[in-house]
């Protein structure tokens, strides 16, 4: 297999653009790509998965927290967001208000979700099909941190996502059928299988371009239940591949669980798409013909949390303007590259004029295709 590499220089900090509103305090700003009227591949995005927030706890030392142990720490001032939302906050913002946007999920009947469910409004996310659940809590995950900057979280699993079901993801039918071939269907962790199993069966039933993610311990399961055929473009992040691939043990390189994950998924769907990202080690992409590598900037980051997500979404905005996977894989590189300057797991300073003044300030070298979309 073919890899191209290009290199892409070090980040520096970017400051949020802000203007002032009318009396009204501070009101941020958003401007989408450039893209030519007509020339966008699709007008809407379909998505089940998540809509949860959670905490964030930094430890004391870096040994391992026992099972009895009581051990201090402190709590990081950052905003959680589960995967829906965040790729669904990336995608509206950046392909704008003609872009049709639709959550499909569940909140709690708490101040979490009720907060949740305005931001997504806010952000102008069509939340027709995302409930508030009563007698159900939102989805939180309490994440733990170690000074090394490892660590795990806990997630509650009796939420209002768990209620997400196959029969409630049928209602959002009618949005994929007005769509078919101008929408994508995006199925995402932190919902059951099922859910999003019926939502790629429906986006292929309509023809849309269908997009999915599954966590390390899903992918064996959505690999027997035969979920591979159903999706046009799976996005993983390099443990995930090393599953898919069947990896045993960290002796392979990163190359090397790579090319194995896309010759075993492949071989179950020869015209998927695949995406690999795996941190500081950059990102891969298999458009059907080769794997193309991409250098992971080197940035200060504030926090890595959700910059896969923001990856993803960077993605799904190349396609949508027409550019080719490799090239969407350079956006996408863009875009999870300064959402790790936010504490949170969604930077919501990101817009073009933002991605703009970043690539420039670190003499990124983007492909022309990529610098239209950007131009102010």
């Amino acid at each position: 297999m073919c890899i191209h590499r290009y290199t892409i220089l070090v980040v520096p900090k970017v400051k949020q653009r802000i203007v002032k509103g009318n009396g009204e305090g501070v009101m941020l700003v958003m401007v989408p790509l450039r893209i030519e009227k007509g020339s966008s591949r699709y007008d809407a995005m379909i998505g089940v998965g998540g809509i949860g927030s959670g905490s964030f706890f930094q430890l004391k030392g870096n040994h391992t927290l026992g099972r009895e142990e009581s051990r201090s720490g402190r709590f990081l001032k950052r905003n959680d967001y589960c995967k829906l939302h965040i790729v669904s906050h990336y995608v509206k913002t950046l392909l704008g208000p003609d872009f049709e946007t639709i959550p499909v999920g569940k909140v709690g009947d708490d101040d979490v979700g009720r907060r949740l469910y305005e931001e997504m409004r806010d952000a102008g996310l069509d939340t027709r099909y995302v409930e508030i659940s009563e007698g159900k809590q939102t989805l939180f995950s309490f994440c733990f941190i170690y000074p090394d900057r490892s660590g795990g979280n806990l997630t509650t699993a009796d939420s209002a996502c768990s209620k997400v079901t196959p029969d409630y993801v049928q209602k959002a039918e009618g949005e994929l059928r007005r769509h078919g071939r101008r929408g994508i269907a995006l199925a995402v962790p932190e919902v059951g299988l099922a859910a999003r199993r019926k939502l790629l069966e429906l986006g292929t039933r309509h023809k849309l371009f269908c997009v999915a993610s599954f966590s390390s311990g899903e992918i064996e399961k959505a690999k027997e239940l035969g979920f591979i055929p159903l999706v046009d473009l799976l996005a993983l992040n390099l443990d995930e591949a090393r599953m898919a691939g069947g990896i045993e043990g960290e002796q392979s390189t990163a190359e090397e669980v790579v090319e194995q994950s896309v010759e075993v998924l492949t071989a179950k769907s020869p015209k998927m798409f695949i995406a690999v990202t795996a941190g500081r080690k950059g990102s891969w992409a298999w458009d059907g013909k080769r794997i193309n590598y991409c250098v992971a900037p080197r940035t200060e980051a504030i926090s890595t949390a959700g910059a896969g997500d923001a990856f993803l979404a960077g993605i799904l905005c190349g396609l949508t303007a027409g550019l080719s996977l490799h090239l969407a894989q350079e956006l996408g590189t863009l875009v999870g590259a300064l959402s790790v300057c936010s504490p949170h797991t969604i930077h919501k300073g990101i817009d073009r004029s933002m991605l703009h003044r970043f690539s420039k300030e670190s003499e990124m070298d983007l492909s022309e295709e990529v610098e239209r979309l950007l131009e102010p």
